[in-house]
């Protein structure tokens, strides 16, 4: 009888054919817990990372570097004004004190003694006062307006800026002297300078730094 023979069945042969075997695969369910772990491990990781990111944030260690970087920017002590007072001359350089601008006071109306009030109220008011009477032929009674503010092309964006807070409505002109000083051509239209108050809030906008950047502090 042949190996091949089972016991029982007639002593037949039988042969085995074909090249299909019996495989084992793994349960699915297996699958499924390996990926369901892979998952919950990624989850995890970025989880912490994000936790450290915002410990970072708010414990300030994170913006170390950018705060170095933008105190580097910031202005010292009193640097924010000087800083502001270049930045209104358009010239590079401070704007002028009022103590430092010396103003003709003229007179080119028919009404007299505007000269003489209007140079006492400068002086008030910090300025150094130059002359005081008539304006020159070219200018008296042909100012229609509150007045001219005449000086050199340098004053333009020095003493003439300046003393503008003084007499907004006047028109500034420009000559060709060769001095610092500025004069101011009383006009018809002109009643009085502008408030102390609104003067002084119009010279302190002109040297007021810029806004303030959020990461400097003072």
């Amino acid at each position: 009888m042949s190996m091949l023979t089972p016991p029982g069945m007639g002593g037949k042969k039988y042969r085995i054919t074909g090249d299909r075997y019996p495989r084992m695969r793994r349960p699915r369910h297996r699958r499924r817990i390996a990926l369901v772990i892979t998952a919950a491990v990624c989850a995890l990781t970025l989880a912490g990372w994000g936790t450290l990111q915002l410990i970072d944030v708010f414990g300030g260690k994170g913006g170390t570097a950018q705060a170095a970087q933008d105190k580097k920017k910031c202005p010292g002590p009193g640097g924010a004004q000087q800083a502001g007072a270049m930045a209104s001359s358009g010239t590079g350089k401070p704007l002028p004190k009022p103590a430092d601008v010396t103003v003709n006071v003229l007179n080119a109306t028919a009404r007299g003694g505007l000269a003489k009030t209007t140079a006492d109220e400068l002086k008030k008011r910090g300025f150094k006062v130059g002359k005081v009477g008539n304006a020159p032929p070219a200018y008296d009674k042909k100012v229609k307006g509150a007045g001219v503010l005449l000086g050199a092309q340098t004053t333009s964006e020095g003493g003439r800026k300046v003393l503008g807070t003084q007499l907004e409505a006047a028109e500034s002109k420009t000559d060709t002297r060769k001095t610092g000083d500025v004069d101011l051509i009383i006009g018809d239209t002109f009643k009085a300078l502008a408030e102390p108050a609104a003067a002084q809030k119009s010279l302190t906008a002109l040297t007021a730094p810029s806004k303030a950047d959020p990461h400097c502090r003072t």
